[in-house]
């Protein structure tokens, strides 16, 4: 009888052992919410865009893995300087960001671009590159929009750099990306998002088998989003490792981002 109580008792602590270990090793999956840059860039974004892809049979969670990777995380000079998180080339009716002479502070190898901020170091702490232009739309507003003037907009004001940002997701879910595109894997992908949300409801946009079958369908393969095979799986890490599944869940149910990030 002892030996049956100890057997049941050993047993018992097995699973309180191994449910816990589960419980970890699933908290541990989060760990890009270590960083505070992920933080401050999803918490900027994450509940409006999270209704801007439900709106439009986008799974979000998608969308914020593929808006970290493209900008990662807004830490990249020219998505700062454009608003542009997403790599949205021009078109006829927006405007480049032309090319630039900017220094790179020496000791963090960083980029700066606001004139406010480079009058703070020594000659001697910069070093100046000529940068080519690029082919991303810029979202500044004119008389800004394409030029080299006030490079630190959107760095200087928050609020109109939150709605650039939401301006960019909105063009990549209703034009980029658009069910009438000229890109197959575009057209193809809508339509499946729109038979499963048809079929099952908005919820099926919230799994997470949901989001990276739709990764996997508009990269990784010539002609789409971005043809490198390594692509679809660096955006897959981050859905997992940001847990933005989970996050816009809770988004969705209406809780606070704070509650939702530091909620496991």
């Amino acid at each position: 009888m002892k030996k049956y109580q100890l057997k049941l008792q050993f047993s018992s602590l097995f699973f309180l052992l191994f449910l816990t270990t589960g419980l970890f090793s699933q908290e541990k999956n989060y760990s890009l919410r270590k960083y505070q840059h992920v933080k401050v860039f999803y918490d900027g974004i994450a509940k409006k865009a999270t209704e801007i892809c439900l709106k439009n049979n986008i799974p979000p969670a998608s969308l914020l893995a593929i808006a970290g990777l493209e900008s990662g995380w807004n830490q990249g000079y020219i998505g700062k300087i454009s608003g542009n998180i997403l790599s949205l080339n021009i078109n006829q009716k927006s405007r480049q960001l032309p090319p630039l002479y900017l220094p790179t502070l020496l000791k963090e190898n960083r980029v700066l671009f606001d004139s406010l901020e480079i009058k703070k170091y020594k000659p001697s702490e910069l070093k100046w590159k000529k940068r080519p232009e690029s082919f991303k739309k810029d979202y500044r507003p004119v008389p800004f929009r394409g030029t080299t003037n006030n490079l630190g907009y959107f760095q200087n004001h928050p609020k109109k750099k939150n709605k650039a940002h939401l301006q960019n997701i909105t063009d990549f879910v209703t034009t980029f990306i658009g069910r009438k595109s000229r890109i197959k894997v575009y057209r193809d992908a809508r339509r499946k998002m729109d038979s499963l949300v048809k079929i099952h409801g908005k919820e099926i946009l919230l799994k997470e088998k949901t989001a990276i079958d739709f990764i996997n369908a508009i990269g990784g393969k010539p002609n789409s989003y971005n043809f490198r095979e390594t692509w679809p799986k660096k955006v897959i890490y981050i859905i997992n490792r940001a847990g933005l599944v989970d996050l816009t869940k809770k988004l969705n149910k209406g809780d606070a981002f704070e509650f939702a990030w530091n909620k496991k």
